[in-house]
């Protein structure tokens, strides 16, 4: 899959956790079901060329946005162990305020 990244865009992020400050190391994406599909845990998660998302996930989960501006390369950076395709997954170098956007 070709995933275009718009630095000014939107970021998000999944979780199964309710807060309100993302944590340094946690991983975010502008691929909003790729978030929404991680808030529910799964064991096993894999998508299609075409981005269609499958995964095993069961928990209740928390969709959020980051919720002030971030830079990358100062901010967050590339996930350098990643399994997806490029630019799929950043990780977060400091602390990030977060808002909550889904509960599902």
């Amino acid at each position: 899959m070709n995933l275009t990244i718009d630095p000014a865009g939107i970021w998000y992020h999944g979780s199964d956790q309710i807060f309100a400050t993302l944590a340094t190391g946690s991983t975010i994406t502008q691929w909003r079901e790729l978030a929404e599909a991680f808030s529910h845990k799964p064991k096993y998660l894999f998508y299609t060329k075409k981005g269609k998302i499958h995964h095993t996930g069961r928990k209740q989960g928390f969709l959020y946005v980051i919720d002030e501006p971030v830079v990358i390369g100062r901010d967050i950076h590339p996930h350098p162990r990643t399994a997806m395709d490029k630019d799929a997954e950043y990780v977060t170098d400091r602390p990030l305020r977060v808002r909550m956007i889904h509960k599902g």
